[in-house]
């Protein structure tokens, strides 16, 4: 049985988001740790960390140090990199649309690791058999997208969940409204990145 919760609220990191007048990497990614500090003590379920351009060094010690401070509050998993994952000792990995095998990745690490991964549309959700969750989207439009880009919107969310085989988790442009019209569309959860940011951000 997977570990993944359901239901799930997910953050998404996004540093350079977070703390655009930070003047080096290391104060963002202090920025980071104390707000991502403040978000599980809030009862976050998942932190899915993305932060696509650190180096592999510098990922997994991040990894480490959020999984520390939220071992048995919340999950912890990283964008793309499985290698990076299992050296750190976290909760699994998430993979993009087009990252190697779910069960490949599943076989790379520990029993009970979770491996998800993103998915745009009914039919891939319909093909991703062993994923422990995937992460559907764009349902609304976000600020983490470029103006324009293609939305899936509450229809697209609700023939993914009801193709999938695994807990769809809704991400894009999710506010508190509209993750209680997502979970009616059949979401089994939701991920956000500007939702938990200050206001302004």
């Amino acid at each position: 049985m997977s570990r993944w919760p359901v239901p799930c609220v997910c953050l998404v990191t996004d540093r350079r988001r977070l703390s655009p007048l930070a003047r080096t990497a290391a104060d963002e990614l202090r920025a980071l740790e104390a707000f991502l500090d403040r978000a599980i003590d809030a009862g976050v379920d998942a932190v899915q960390i993305r932060e696509r351009d650190l180096e592999a060094r510098d990922l997994a010690a991040l990894a480490v140090r959020v999984a520390a401070r939220a071992r048995g509050r919340a999950l912890v998993l990283v964008n793309d990199r499985a290698d990076v994952a299992i050296a750190a000792g976290i909760d699994g990995v998430h993979l993009r649309a087009a990252g190697a095998p779910t069960g490949d990745v599943k076989r790379l690490g520990p029993h009970g690791w979770i491996v998800g991964r993103s998915v745009h549309g009914a039919e891939e959700a319909g093909g991703e058999i062993e994923a422990d969750y995937v992460l559907f989207g764009t349902v609304f439009e976000s600020g983490s997208k470029a103006a324009g880009a293609l939305l899936a919107g509450l229809e697209g969310l609700r023939a993914a969940a009801g193709a999938s085989h695994s807990p769809v988790v809704a991400i894009g442009g999710i506010t508190p409204e509209r993750a209680t019209q997502a979970v009616a569309a059949g979401a089994r959860g939701v991920a956000a990145i500007g939702v938990f940011l200050p206001p302004g951000l």
